[in-house]
């Protein structure tokens, strides 16, 4: 749908918006999303494991990785990085080895005082594709994945 009033097209039928706010400076919580030395202790839902191939955190870099579940298999994963403004934000696609296309996300990290405010949003192709995705556990899975990382920044 489009506003003609801001010559916007709406996502609303077909996005996922997760927000979370974290007791870290925003640089240290980019930090732990951005390395893979990093990355690879939290991200996933709950039960899955990641395992970086490659990280390069540039617009047109990627980051490939596997993520496995002892049940489920392994899943293979790359992020195609459009823009990166160290540490305000990160938009990125996300796919496949072989789908490279499948989402787009923008990850925005909002400093609030010593706290960080981050807010991720999906926006899938098209709204069939959202239910897909949602079938498949995408809203639960991106809340278990933020709530990793807030694990990891609160550990020692």
């Amino acid at each position: 749908m489009i506003d003609m009033k801001r010559d916007v097209v709406s996502t609303t039928d077909r996005e996922i918006l997760l927000t979370r706010v974290y007791d870290a400076p925003r640089e240290r919580v980019f930090e732990l999303w951005t390395k893979p030395e990093h990355v690879d202790r939290w991200w996933g839902p709950r039960g899955y494991s990641t395992q970086t191939e490659s990280m390069d955190v540039r617009p047109g870099g990627t980051w490939k990785y596997l993520m496995t579940h002892a049940q489920h298999g392994t899943f293979d994963n790359l992020i195609s990085y459009r823009e990166v403004v160290r540490p305000e934000r990160l938009v990125y696609s996300h796919g496949t080895f072989t789908e490279h296309e499948q989402f787009h996300v923008t990850v925005t990290f909002e400093a609030q005082g010593d706290k960080t405010r981050l807010t991720m949003h999906l926006v899938f192709p098209n709204p069939e594709v959202l239910v897909q995705a949602r079938k498949y556990g995408a809203d639960q899975g991106g809340h278990e994945t933020l709530a990793r990382l807030a694990e990891l920044l609160a550990s020692p």
